[in-house]
């Protein structure tokens, strides 16, 4: 790579932040341009140094590299200038997938469960071997001499086929993202089938999916879960309040058993991805457990915080498989407690290609709420609402707004689950007020 200022156009995304984190790492000049709004991915750029400036076509001067956001097109006023001066323009997948190669290099691909697997993979074999890594919680590191890098990889647009990876790791396939993927189910696993296939040492597929068991490439491919066909397979799972433990054996063999502090089965199979890949590479089995036990989670992904007698939790899940395992998780911890979810549906074609299976995955709660549904830069407005979605809901269905959050303020010593990819946070601020103004010294 050259020698060049680095200007990230949406340097507050979630994977945007975190490569610029990591060229920062590695000694480059970086900088970046956004929209004014204060983001949960702001506060490590600027702890880095990283100039964050707002969007302005006069940012763009001789002597930048622009590094392209995926949210953006040609027509965004920086990126035309850039054009128009005839600057180096890449994108975002571009960049990663050359800074990439020069590494033991581990992607993880999947509908769901990119982040926190990732994030568990990452913090593993940082514990064992130097490891750069690109989280999409907007966490990313950069080491000059490691021996691996971790890093997500987005099946969205395609973006992904920019990476020829040595392992990846594919967590399941869902059809998501309805507004690209207009062949449906198909189109997604061609997707990533076509990922797979520029994979170079090895494959770790969730063996029980029924989409990715399909998929043929001529690199090795492992299937993990929790069926006896499975290469990398758990068993004597124990599900406790304090997290899961469970034996590991890999083709027949028992390599022992291994605990993580978290939740929900879903952890169980990103903790086998991430044992699997650890195996491979010959890395201790012991050290892999000792790792794995001392996880503490990613950014946006059931992150808890206690406010007066409840116990809140923040996630980004926006699919109904994603809700699904949050909601798992939350009984897996709190048995005893009452779980209330409030869900701020994220982008219209996703709500009503999907709108079913989200009400069945909200039902798994003991009461819904709804917040009006969260567009995107693509799509500002669309023919649903989130009553639609509630009138199909049986616990609940009620839809939210800002400015009355008061009927939450009926339950006392349950779980509110806060759910959702846009801003419901602002939702879940809101209701944490209004706690602690009636609970001042229950802080």
């Amino acid at each position: 790579m050259e020698k060049t200022v680095y200007h990230f156009v949406g340097i507050k995304g979630t994977g945007m932040s975190a490569l610029a984190l990591i060229l920062k790492d590695l000694g480059y000049e970086v900088q970046g341009s956004d929209i004014d709004k204060y983001t949960f991915t702001q506060r490590g750029l600027e702890q880095a140094g990283i100039k964050i400036l707002p969007f302005d076509e006069k940012n763009i001067h001789e002597g930048l590299t622009i590094v392209k956001g995926n949210a953006f097109s040609n027509d965004q006023v920086e990126i035309k200038k850039a054009n128009d001066m005839h600057l180096k323009v890449i994108t975002y997948p571009e960049l990663v997938g050359t800074l990439v190669s020069d590494y033991t290099s581990i992607g993880i691909a999947g509908s769901h469960g990119k982040t926190s697997t990732t994030g568990l993979l990452a913090h593993t074999l940082s514990g064992i071997a130097k490891t750069s890594y690109l989280i999409g919680d907007g966490t990313g590191k950069g080491i000059k001499d490691a021996k691996f890098f971790v890093f997500e990889a987005d099946e969205y647009r395609r973006h992904f086929l920019a990476y020829s990876p040595d392992y990846l790791i594919i967590t399941n396939i869902d059809f998501d993202h309805p507004d690209y993927f207009f062949g449906g189910i198909d189109d997604v696993v061609d997707a990533f089938e076509s990922e797979a296939r520029k994979t170079k040492k090895g494959i770790f597929i969730w063996g029980e999916d029924k989409h990715a068991k399909t998929i043929k490439a001529d690199t090795p491919i492992y299937t993990y879960g929790l069926d006896e066909s499975d290469y990398i397979r758990a068993t004597n799972i124990q599900r406790t309040v304090k997290g899961s433990s469970f034996d590991v054996s890999i083709n027949g063999e028992n390599i022992g058993n291994f605990q993580v502090p978290l939740f929900g089965e879903h952890n169980v199979l990103n903790s086998l991805a991430v044992i699997g890949v650890g195996h491979m590479e010959n890395l201790d089995h012991a050290l892999i457990n000792r790792e794995l036990q001392t996880f503490s989670g990613v950014k946006r992904r059931f992150s808890e915080k206690k406010v007066a007698d409840q116990v809140i939790i923040d996630d980004y899940a926006h699919h109904p498989q994603e809700i699904k395992a949050t909601i798992d998780a939350a009984r897996q911890k709190y048995p005893d407690k009452k779980i209330i979810a409030v869900f701020q549906p994220h982008t219209y074609t996703r709500t009503l290609a999907l709108m079913d299976d989200f009400a069945k995955s909200l039902d798994m709660a003991d009461e819904v709420y709804l917040t009006n549904i969260f567009g995107s830069i693509r799509e500002a407005h669309g023919d649903i609402t989130s009553k639609d979605l509630g009138d199909k809901i049986h616990k609940g269905g009620n839809v939210l707004t800002l400015d009355n959050m008061s009927p939450l303020l009926e339950y006392h010593n349950t779980v509110m689950i806060f759910m959702g990819a846009g801003d419901v946070q602002k939702y879940e601020t809101a209701y944490e007020q209004l706690l602690s103004t009636l609970n001042p010294n229950q802080q």
